[in-house]
């Protein structure tokens, strides 16, 4: 059965994905010092790339603390 155009495999395909994706990216900023709910911005079109590149390059507040 179809519910608006997507199966439910394919539901739970994008909830593994999306675990996937979050997962290492709430630990990649609970370690730079960033709040770990940031990570879900990893989720979000185009915005992804934005929060990839200011992890890459900015300063991390966990190095500021040392």
């Amino acid at each position: 059965m179809m519910y608006g155009g997507m199966h439910t495999g394919g539901m739970i395909w994008m909830l593994v994905v999306g675990i996937i994706l979050v997962v290492p990216f709430w630990k990649l900023t609970t370690r730079a010092g960033y709040p770990g709910p940031l990570a879900l911005l990893i989720l979000i079109p185009l915005v992804n790339l934005a929060f990839i590149y200011f992890l890459a390059f900015s300063e991390w507040p966990s190095d500021r603390r040392e």
